[in-house]
């Protein structure tokens, strides 16, 4: 029986389906990746903004706002010198949290995209928070995904 582990804000959205691939850590990864590009973690309750909490939301905020860099760690001279190579890091780590787990990279993928000899995918969805699963029946559900504790969808009965 396999049973769902992990940090709160790291797991990926397939453990809500019970669907364990190795795309859970690729997932993982993804959110690690935008803490360090950013500068902060992913469940930042210090922030003054509610909407501000959960790093993906602000994530998906950004990038249709068309403000990424406003991401950016602030405190890291490095990161705002090299804002093309930030930006194509925070298009890997979108790539890396696709909700949909089979449109994420495989992690040897990601080696390769970091050592410069792949390009990152360019068709990504950055609404990381909600998941729609097709389930029992035709009936479609969506569901939010908590940024705070995952929960199980159960079978309806």
């Amino acid at each position: 029986m396999t049973r769902m582990r992990g940090t709160p804000g790291y797991l990926a959205p397939e453990w809500l389906r019970s669907v364990i691939t190795e795309k859970v850590d690729v997932y993982a990864f993804g959110i690690v990746l935008l803490e360090v590009l950013c500068g902060r973690k992913n469940l930042d309750w210090s922030q003054d903004d509610e909407d501000s909490v959960h790093l993906l939301s602000v994530f998906s905020r950004k990038e249709e706002q068309e403000h990424l860099m406003d991401m950016v760690d602030k405190n890291n001279e490095d990161m705002q010198l090299h804002r093309e190579e930030v930006t194509e890091m925070m298009s890997l780590a979108a790539w890396c949290l696709q909700g949909n787990f089979k449109k994420r990279p495989s992690m040897s993928l990601v080696v390769k995209v970091l050592e410069g000899l792949v390009s990152v995918e360019t068709n990504l969805d950055f609404n990381f928070t909600n998941l729609t699963e097709f389930g029992w029946g035709n009936q479609q559900r969506e569901a939010t995904i908590s940024p705070i504790l995952p929960f199980v969808l159960s079978e309806p009965r």
